[in-house]
């Protein structure tokens, strides 16, 4: 059941402390099969002075939910890759190329 949710799916939390509650999912991670879900789960980290971060302070992160509590309920719409547009590119350029080619030969 987890192998088919995606981000931007909307799922259910079937169990623990959110059950019932519908979201959407913003992260996956396959590897340690958690979810970060939108609102749900969110905890403050304390963060130390350092040179990446020079004012210290606290910093919101998702807490990820384990992939085998949630249940989908609506799949997200399929995104056009790229590929496909740039494939299209390519033969429009190769029809445009034959054209031409025939114009030249029937001269």
């Amino acid at each position: 059941m987890a192998k088919n949710l995606k981000i931007n799916d909307k799922v259910l939390v079937i169990s623990g402390d959110h059950k019932g509650t519908e979201a959407k999912i913003v992260k996956i991670d396959r590897a340690g099969h958690k979810a970060c879900l939108e609102g749900i789960g969110l905890v403050e980290r304390h963060m130390k002075k350092s040179y990446m971060n020079p004012s210290g302070g606290k910093k919101t992160i998702h807490q990820g939910i384990d992939l085998s509590n949630l249940k989908l309920v609506e799949a997200a719409a399929p995104v056009k890759s790229k590929a496909s547009k740039a494939d299209a590119k390519k033969t429009d350029k190769a029809e445009k190329a034959d054209k031409k080619k025939a114009k030249k030969g029937a001269k």
